[in-house]
Formats: C-alpha cells, structure tokens, sequence
C-alpha cells in the first residue's frame, strides 16, 4: 500500500518524465471520477492536494438533465469552483509554466481538439491544446445531448454520460490557471502512475 503523497509523486514522475527540464515548474491535474489530484513540482513533486471533485461526482450531484440545463451547468461551476479554490490555496501553482493533463477527460478533450476520427493515444501524447480551441471543445460537449456526445469518433464507451462535468472542470481549470500562472494552453500525457512505477522501479 503506498501513501498519497507516494502516489503523487508516482503519478508526477509517470506524466512529466519526457518533458525537458526547463519547462518546469509543472501543474500536472489527474481528472478521475470521484477526485482531481492536484500536483506541482520541478524535478520532484514540491506540493499536491486532492479536490473532491470528479467526473462522476459531479454528474451525479449536479448534472441530471439531457443536456443539461444552464442552471445544472451554474450549479456545477459553483460548485468546481468552491472546490478548486480550497485546493488553489493549498498548492501554489503562481510558478507553474507548463499545465499537464492525463486520464481519460484530458485525453478525450486533446483527441476531440485534433478532430480525430478514432482515438489515437500516440498523436494524442504530449499534444498541445490551446486555450481558446479547449474551451471550444468542452462548450461544445457541454451543449450536446449523451446520443450526441457518444457518437463522436474518439468517445470512449461510457465516458459520454461523465464528460460535460469532465469539461466543465477543465474550464474552471483553465480559469484558474490562467488567473493564477498565465498559463494558455494544456499539454496532455498519456502517462500516469503505472509510468511512474515503472521509472522508479528501473532506477
């Protein structure tokens, strides 16, 4: 069993571990269902946080309407924000200069704003996705119906009925991190803590 802060550390080194250097600080954020980790750091992990919040979360919490409605879509930036701001305050993030998304919504978004007929995970690793072109993409999620969402070709099974409030938290992300550390765009890294594990187990 390993600690969290092992588990940030892993997970850190898996997503930043074929980056140079010097585009560091890193802000690497892991979207998972029931929690967002939080992780910055340089060559080594300096601070990270779990926010309670989460694709799945919040969908069951707040998104119930097909699509949703816009009062759904308030209550569910509410309440990424309220949460983001706990974590925000517990990890600096003011010296971060590269933004590193990884699970499934980061990668969904990064094939979606490539246009992709079917999911390619090597053209999708450490792909850079603007800030104007992502917010395009998860307000255009955030307006279709599930029938819609799952149609696209790069849509995983299941992840049609999570993904607007996977969006929704990219946005308030993209936000914060713009407000917080100027940063314009996301890169997305299909490597997580099984990478990490790898790395340290070969050092």
């Amino acid at each position: 069993m390993i600690t969290g802060a092992e588990e940030a550390e892993l997970s850190f080194h898996g997503a930043v571990n074929e980056f140079d250097y010097t585009a560091g600080p890193f802000v690497v954020v892991d979207l998972g269902g029931g929690s967002t980790e939080i992780v910055v750091g340089h060559d080594r992990v300096s601070a990270s946080f779990s926010a309670d919040i989460g694709c799945v979360r919040l969908t069951e919490r707040c998104l119930h309407s097909d699509p949703p409605t816009r009062a759904e879509v308030a209550d569910a930036r509410g309440v990424v924000r309220e949460r983001l701001g706990v974590a925000l305050r517990a990890v600096s993030v003011q010296d971060a200069q590269t933004w590193v998304g990884v699970a499934g919504t980061m990668t969904t978004l990064a094939a979606l704003a490539q246009d992709m007929a079917t999911y390619d995970a090597a053209a999708i690793h450490l792909s850079r996705v603007g800030r104007d072109k992502l917010m395009a993409v998860c307000d255009r999620l955030i307006g279709m119906t599930r029938a819609q969402r799952a149609a696209l070709g790069p849509m995983h099974a299941g992840r049609a009925d999570v993904i607007v409030a996977g969006a929704i938290i990219v946005e308030e992300l993209a936000d914060a991190l713009r407000e917080r550390a100027g940063i314009e765009e996301l890169v997305v890294s299909e490597h997580d803590i099984l990478d990490g594990i790898a790395l340290s187990i070969a050092g």
